[in-house]
């Protein structure tokens, strides 16, 4: 049996109020500066395309030290789309990472997932000269950006390139991403959309016991994007067979791929459960 949590819409606006409430009265006594357009690439000599995708936004607590971070990828289907700091997730007392990435057709697969490992690398990296905390990275990432998440968290081969251990990140949150082959990926090779494949590409085919605790968040399974819930059902199942133990699918109804404006509040709900588990696993 999969044990998929389904919450219903009213439900999402009480959480909603609650925890907008909480966090923004703790944010707003708190100061946040923001650096933009910093280039995840040491390499100087960089293409046009990589100077002007390959950046990365930096939202941070200005007078706060060993904060959280979350490293934000956009969506829009690979194709579009740009990097951003979501509204929701600002003044919450956490760093924001809002990642930038080249797109298609202007490059093809895998570039997009170098850049995300890239990106997350530079990440681990640097945070600490911002005040941040390395044992408090979190991963995330709507639609396109949820698959981009899922990928170099699940594979750690891409962060390996980079001396990066993927089981360093404290946690993944993915919105509605995909765990199969990308769509883009499949009209690459000139394929149908309903064409469905599982290769070294789809995250479902790293699926392995050892990974961050991972957050699966979708719409109704009746209004999102075909067959989005059933392919994170299926993830989250599997998972269970290798042996994850901190592996659990949130189903929002009422919404369609339009569920980002409820799971950020399930978002920040889930940082804090796993920041307090990671306390107190450090007093024992």
């Amino acid at each position: 049996m999969i044990n998929t949590i389904t919450i219903p819409k009213s439900a999402m606006l009480l959480m909603f109020l609650f925890f907008n409430t909480i966090f923004s009265v703790f944010g707003q006594q708190q100061g946040y500066l923001e650096s933009k357009n910093i280039s995840y690439y040491k390499n100087n000599l960089l293409d046009k395309d990589k100077k002007e995708r390959c950046v990365l936004d930096v939202y941070y607590p200005k007078d706060m030290k060993s904060f959280t971070t979350v490293i934000w990828f956009h969506g829009g289907g690979l194709t579009g789309g740009n990097k951003e700091i979501p509204t929701e997730l600002k003044d919450k007392n956490i760093c924001v990472v809002g990642v930038g990435y080249r797109l298609s057709p202007m490059v093809k697969s895998p570039a997009y997932i170098e850049d995300a490992a890239a990106a997350v690398a530079w990440v681990f990296n640097n945070i600490d000269r911002f005040g941040g905390d390395k044992s408090k990275i979190f991963i995330a990432g709507m639609s396109a950006g949820a698959y981009l998440a899922n990928m170099i968290t699940l594979d750690k081969s891409w962060m390996e390139k980079h001396a990066i251990d993927a089981n360093k990140l404290a946690g993944l949150i993915s919105f509605s991403g995909h765990t199969i082959t990308h769509f883009t990926i499949r009209q690459e090779k000139k394929m149908a959309a309903t064409k469905v494949i599982v290769d070294e590409l789809a995250p479902l085919y790293h699926v392995r016991p050892d990974a961050p605790p991972i957050l699966l968040i979708t719409g109704d399974r009746e209004l999102e994007l075909l067959g989005r819930y059933e392919e994170n059902a299926y993830l989250m199942r599997m998972l269970k067979e290798t042996g994850h133990k901190d592996v659990k699918l949130l189903e929002i109804q009422g919404y369609g791929h339009d569920m980002d404006k409820p799971a950020y509040r399930l978002l920040l709900s889930e940082i804090e459960r796993i920041n307090k588990l990671n306390n107190l696993k450090s007093k024992k």
